[in-house]
C-alpha cells in the first residue's frame, strides 16, 4: 500500500476544459474500462438482484457515469443474460452525459436514461434497486465521500455497489503503464496516476461507512487493482 493519501485536482474535473479533450480522454477511458472489466466487478451482484426480482425489471443507477462505460455494459451484459435489467447513469458534466447518450444509441439502449446531476449537492433519486459508483469516490475529499455513501445508502431500494482503485505500488505502475498503452490522451495519462494517489484503501473506506453505521458493508478486491463495497439494505 502507498502510506498517504494525496489528493490532487485531476484534469478531467477542471470545469474549463475543452470539450473535444474531454472526449478524447472519455475515449480513452473506454478502453481502459473495457480491458480493465470495470463493469464484470459489478455484474454478479447485480445479477443476482435482478434473478431474484424477476420477472419484474431491476432498475439500476450508475453515478458519476462518464460516458456511460459500466451502465452500458451492465446493459449488454443483462441482455445476453436475458435479464430484465435497466441501467440509468448520470453525471455533472454534459459533455460525459452527451457521449453517453451517444453511446446508448449506437448500441440501441434508450438514451434518456443518462441524465446530468451534480451527486454531491443534489439529492439522489429515489425508486432505484440498486445504486452503483465506480471509479469516483477518490475524487472526493474525506467529508464529501461520507456524505456520498450516506445518500446513496439512503437512496438506494435494495443494494449499493461502490468500486474504486487500490492506493497501492503495483496499481501506480499499472494505471502509469496501461493508460500510456491504451490511450493517447495526455489528460488520462495525467490523470491516472493521480486518481490511484488520491483512492482511498479499503481500510479507510470501512472506517467512512462505519461512520454512517454501515458496519456491515463487505469489502473485497478484484483484478486489477480495484476493489468493491457491497451492501445490501434490510
Amino acid at each position: 500500500m502507498i502510506a498517504a493519501r494525496r489528493r490532487t485536482m485531476e484534469l478531467m474535473d477542471q470545469p474549463e476544459l475543452d470539450p473535444n479533450l474531454h472526449v478524447a480522454a472519455l475515449h480513452g477511458l473506454r478502453r481502459i474500462n473495457s480491458i480493465s472489466r470495470s463493469a464484470a466487478i459489478l455484474w454478479p451482484s447485480i445479477a443476482e438482484a435482478a434473478s431474484e426480482l424477476q420477472p419484474a425489471p431491476l432498475h439500476v443507477l450508475d453515478l458519476a457515469c462518464g460516458g456511460g462505460d459500466n451502465a452500458l455494459a451492465i446493459s449488454r451484459l443483462a441482455r445476453r443474460a436475458g435479464l430484465d435489467v435497466e441501467v440509468s447513469g448520470c453525471d455533472i458534466s454534459p459533455v460525459a452525459i452527451s457521449e453517453a447518450r451517444r453511446s446508448a444509441e449506437a448500441y440501441q439502449f434508450e438514451p434518456s436514461n443518462y441524465f446530468q446531476l451534480d451527486v454531491l449537492r443534489q439529492p439522489l433519486p429515489i425508486g432505484f434497486h440498486v445504486i452503483t459508483c465506480s471509479l469516483f469516490l477518490h475524487h472526493l475529499s474525506q467529508e464529501d465521500a461520507v456524505n456520498l455513501v450516506r445518500k446513496m445508502a439512503d437512496a438506494t431500494r435494495k443494494l449499493m455497489l461502490i468500486s474504486d482503485l487500490r492506493r497501492t505500488w503495483l496499481g501506480l505502475g499499472l494505471a502509469w503503464a496501461g493508460s500510456r498503452l491504451l490511450t493517447r490522451s495526455p489528460i488520462v495519462h495525467t490523470d491516472a496516476v493521480r486518481s490511484v494517489a488520491g483512492a482511498f484503501v479499503e481500510n479507510e473506506i470501512a472506517n467512512l461507512t462505519v461512520q454512517h453505521g454501515l458496519d456491515d458493508c463487505v469489502i473485497t478486491t478484484h483484478w486489477p487493482q480495484r476493489w468493491l463495497l457491497w451492501w445490501r439494505k434490510h
